[in-house]
């Protein structure tokens, strides 16, 4: 910094040790955390409209960083059959092959939207990668969000939901705490150079202490059943943050978008959501 710059704070200087601008992340948390709260509380037949909405924005988000690295991937059938999916979750009660329907559906309409793209006088280029692409959005964003809107179908729906957001919630903090206060220990700094060891214990220590109180307390289950789950879903949400990262990465992109001030995209909300909605459904559904 030049001498310059000394008088006027930069840019950044609202941002934490962690790299986040932290009263728009809390402030945009807070907002986002509320709309949930209030939607399973007073209009829980609203909640697949919700995630629904979420699915369609992140996809966006991701596509659009796909075709600018390079993927010529399909925007209408990822858009309309990941809207789709979603749907057929609904109007099928939550059962997953009625999502399993609608994927294999979209998938043969985005195999031969691509092919015909360039019409039938040219092959298309790179359809391979392309196609790859294209499935990994739909499997990634609407197939797994399928299993968090489905849980409020369920005996004691909303509460299946509160407890997949607070473990999450309580993993983020208690991860990010420990990462500020204790953190020096990169856990894999080629992929995410902030994220250490101490994190990881401070989000296990955090999420199994908000699973089990969440299943006491909201789902009058066993405490065990917390210990699996808090344990389990922090892994999957922590596996599922360096997954994003990764294809972040790979595209050469800081954030999928800027939609949400501290925070980035949807999609960056949602990275460790949506790896955890699958969780809590499989675990809830088998030990409940």
């Amino acid at each position: 910094m030049t001498s310059q710059q000394l008088p006027a704070p930069p840019a950044d200087a609202k941002k934490s040790k962690a790299g986040r601008n932290l009263p728009a992340a809390i402030g945009v948390g807070g907002f986002l955390g509320g709309l949930c709260i209030a939607v399973l509380l007073f209009a829980p037949q609203w909640w697949y409209a919700l995630v629904g909405a979420a699915v369609v924005v992140a996809s966006w988000e991701v596509i659009k960083r796909l075709r600018e690295g390079g993927f010529a991937v399909p925007v209408a059938p990822l858009l309309v059959g990941g809207a789709a999916i979603i749907a057929s979750s609904w109007f099928s009660d939550g059962n997953p092959a009625g999502v399993l329907v609608a994927l294999v559906a979209t998938v043969l309409v985005t195999m031969v939207w691509r092919l015909l793209s360039q019409g039938l006088s040219a092959a298309p280029v790179g359809y391979l990668p392309d196609l790859a692409a294209s499935v990994l959005v739909l499997l990634w964003i609407p197939v797994l969000a399928s299993f968090g809107a489905a849980m409020v179908l369920d005996d004691h729906g909303p509460q299946r939901v509160f407890t997949l957001m607070i473990v999450v919630v309580c993993s983020d903090v208690g991860g990010y705490a420990a990462g500020v206060l204790f953190g020096k220990h990169p856990m894999v700094p080629a992929i995410s150079p902030k994220k250490s060891w101490e994190g990881l214990v401070g989000s296990l220590t955090f999420g199994i202490i908000g699973a089990v109180c969440c299943v006491v307390f909201l789902l009058d289950s066993h405490w065990w059943i917390g210990v699996i789950l808090g344990a389990v879903l922090v892994l999957c949400a922590t596996l599922g943050d360096l997954v994003e990262s990764q294809v972040k990465r790979d595209l050469e992109i800081k954030d999928m978008g800027s939609l949400l001030p501290g925070h980035g995209g949807i999609m960056d909300r949602l990275d460790s959501l949506l790896p955890s909605a699958f969780i809590v459904w499989a675990v809830l559904s088998a030990l409940l």
